[in-house]
């Protein structure tokens, strides 16, 4: 039986099974475990959360007397049918780095990766079908940086320029898409297949004008609803290509559909949209948001979140929360003030709590100057810091923000 009841109910033996309310906010990147630790309750009781859900069939029930505010049988989840494709063979493991260990290789996989990706485009763009074998190997590739450390090649994507926007762009709705489906639990065989739908999301843009596809402004409504036209485009073009799998083909047709019914192609609704097609619904606007473009600057990565968790009818929450989860409150690259008053930038996530990553602390607003940077890992017991509120980027103008957050020079430039 599961019980929601309210966080000044929670007690040590309880089973936590799921955050309920402001869950942008609590602590912890996992639910599903008992309560052994005062550190873990106080956490969770000074955090926004209201309201949890426990399981008594696995933890501690609330004291007679004291009625749950709700009780709900626990039934199985409904899992959706998935494609019967062959598995292919189990990766090697893969063993953890840290994100100034990966970030070198992960530059050169992003380099390859677009190399690979503008020449794919172009031989669709010729009429020929799509390189299914050669795309899988990029997959691999960057599933493999993922496994190392996620936010290395994630971070490094969302650079762009103009001119290589659309390829990069497919490159990191990949590497979203595979950290992403790691985080929701899927297995191996199912974790590639995003990855390829991440990597051929947007196939369909090769169909469009160049002139409305790159132009540096906004949009007329005759030229977005040519845009529009992207997602059918690039499912008629995979459909001609053998090999394509369904978890792709329904990925680009249906990445634009929003939950409420209001999104393109085919106004789906909730429940007709497939976990595969939210998943890249939200990794897609996300790398939209937080890159660069000729008509804007792109968001701070956690000020991105923080809107998108605004967007009512927009994404699946679940699904959402568990993209948070996988990039962090405050992602790679993202501008911070610590309570001493220093400005640092997010360079690195920590396992034990989405709110306490390792900072690159290089400002001081006491003093107005920069200082000798310093890191800072806000997991670390003994680390009086801890993060009060996101800045924003455009009002500082630090050139350097990439290359502080990366170590490697002239980044984005």
């Amino acid at each position: 039986m599961l019980k929601r009841i309210h966080v000044d109910q929670l007690q040590l033996g309880m089973h936590l099974k799921e955050f309920c309310g402001s869950w942008i906010d609590h602590p912890f990147w996992r639910t599903g475990f008992v309560l052994k630790d005062l550190k873990d309750l106080a956490l969770i009781q000074a955090s926004s959360i209201k309201e949890v859900m426990i399981d008594c069939s696995l933890g501690l029930d609330v004291p007679a007397g004291a009625p749950a505010i709700e009780e709900v049988a626990d039934t199985p989840a409904v899992i959706e049918p998935e494609p019967s494709i062959p598995a292919p063979p189990k990766p090697p493991h893969t063993a953890p780095v840290t994100a100034s260990q990966e970030v070198e290789r992960a530059a050169r996989i992003c380099l390859q990766s677009k190399a690979a990706v503008v020449s794919m485009f172009e031989e669709v763009r010729m009429g020929r079908a799509v390189d299914v074998g050669g795309a899988r190997q990029l997959v691999e590739d960057i599933a493999d940086s993922i496994s190392r450390n996620p936010g290395a090649i994630i971070s490094l994507a969302r650079l762009k320029t103009a001119d290589d926007y659309t390829y990069l762009h497919s490159v990191a709705v990949c590497a979203m898409m595979v950290a992403l489906a790691k985080q929701l639990g899927l297995d191996e065989t199912k974790t590639r297949l995003c990855g390829m739908a991440g990597l051929l999301h947007d196939m369909g843009k090769v169909a469009m004008p160049i002139e409305v596809l790159n132009k540096p402004g906004k949009l007329t409504d005759a030229e977005f609803d040519i845009m529009r036209t992207h997602p059918t485009e690039g499912y008629k073009m995979l459909m001609a290509s053998p090999g394509v799998d369904a978890v792709s083909l329904d990925v680009v047709l249906h990445h634009h559909e929003k939950i409420d019914g209001s999104g393109y192609p085919e106004k789906l609704q909730s429940g007709a949209i497939s976990l595969y097609a939210k998943m890249g619904a939200v990794c897609d606007v996300y790398d939209a948001i937080t890159s660069n473009r000729p008509y804007k600057t792109g968001w701070d990565p956690a000020e991105s979140l923080r809107r998108m968790a605004e967007w009512q009818g927009h994404f699946d929450a679940k699904v959402f929360q568990a993209f948070v989860k996988s990039m962090g409150i405050y992602p790679v690259g993202s501008l911070v003030r610590l309570r001493s008053g220093r400005i640092g930038v997010v360079t690195e996530q920590s396992r034990k709590s989405l709110t306490m990553p390792m900072i690159k602390v290089f400002f001081s607003t006491k003093s107005n100057m920069r200082v000798v940077p310093v890191m800072v890992d806000l997991s670390q017991p003994s680390t009086l810091e801890k993060i009060t509120s996101r800045e924003d980027p455009a009002q500082w103008n630090f050139s350097d923000l990439n290359e502080l957050w990366s170590g490697l020079p002239n980044l984005g430039k």
